[in-house]
């Protein structure tokens, strides 16, 4: 199948559509989706609805190879983690799906990539080279073409100088980073930032206390001298992400979808504003798998957007979204 067809959805049943079309395929070519199907006795006979589609635990990427395609890996994806996990593994055999995803993504809800100077502060990411995170922001820095655009790490110098100047500019700009990197850089300068918005990727990768999430806001709003922090919802095991411009509400591109599942029963899909375990389609993902239960908690607003609310006591800590709202 075109996995390019996924980016042409436009509306609810359109996407409806193309989720069954894809669990399709996925159980006809995907050997591990295939035997989870097979264990849950849910076969495409079985599945008329997006609810009735089973959602494979991520967990199954720790220890499977996960594919729906016989071409050759261009790249493998490894999760961040503590050193002792297992780390999980996302095989792509087509980057250019991922780079379309990201790229529609962002634009949909921010623009042209082109339009802003991308500043990163990643540092603990760009200690991988296997980091999905880090391919998707160099692939942005390149596409917005800026000069300014690129990589901080440790220069909290550098990076206010760069701030200020296309502040003074009038320059749009996103900085994304780490939570612990944005709170190291408003300890170094407080800022009044009118033409950058500010992006956390979540985490403190042990380097700081953790913190709540908005008590993490309320400190990175004061800093920066913005109204709301933005905030990305991805992980190694997606090609997609979900973003929000405040509050801890996301919105998803229209190939991707929030499912909210029961704690109790994993295979009852639970109606908005109820709280459970948080299931994701991404259609991207077209050559691993689109189905996914993943260990966040959250709930579905009436409206279609999502809150992120924690993770499962025993779940594995992890670089995305840790943190508790």
């Amino acid at each position: 199948m075109d996995p390019f067809s996924i980016f042409n959805i436009s509306s609810d049943a359109a996407f409806e559509e193309k989720a069954l079309e894809v669990f399709k395929f996925q159980f006809e070519n995907n050997k591990v989706y295939r035997s989870f199907c097979d264990l849950l006795f849910k076969h495409p006979s079985d599945v008329h609805s997006i609810t009735d589609i089973p959602f494979m635990p991520v967990e199954f990427f720790k220890n499977h190879k996960v594919l729906s395609s016989s071409k050759d890996i261009q790249q493998t994806f490894v999760s961040s983690g503590t050193t002792n996990s297992i780390h999980s593994q996302h095989h792509i055999t087509d980057l250019k799906v991922y780079e379309k995803s990201f790229t529609k993504g962002f634009e949909k809800f921010y623009g042209a990539v082109k339009d802003y100077t991308i500043l990163a502060l990643l540092p603990s990411y760009l200690e991988r080279k296997d980091s999905s995170l880090v391919y998707m922001v160099q692939d942005m820095i390149t596409q917005s073409n800026k000069p300014d655009s690129g990589f901080y790490l440790e220069d909290l110098k550098g990076l206010k100088a760069t701030l200020l100047k296309l502040e003074n500019k009038e320059q749009k700009t996103l900085l994304l980073g780490v939570s612990y990197a944005l709170l190291d850089l408003i300890e170094f300068h407080q800022f009044e930032l009118k033409h950058s918005f500010v992006m956390e990727t979540g985490g403190m990768k042990g380097r700081r206390k953790e913190l709540i999430k908005s008590e993490l806001h309320a400190l990175l709003k004061k800093g920066f001298g913005v109204k709301s922090i933005h905030s990305e919802y991805g992980m190694t095991e997606l090609l997609s992400q979900a973003y929000s411009k405040g509050d801890g509400v996301f919105s998803t591109p229209p190939w991707m979808r929030v499912l909210i599942r029961d704690t109790e029963d994993a295979l009852t899909i639970l109606p908005k504003e109820k709280t459970g375990g948080i299931n994701v389609i991404d259609l991207a993902n077209v050559h691993s798998c689109a189905f996914i239960a993943t260990q966040d908690l959250g709930k579905i607003r009436k409206n279609g957007q999502f809150e992120l609310l924690g993770r499962f006591d025993q779940s594995d800590i992890r670089g995305c979204n840790l943190m508790l709202l």
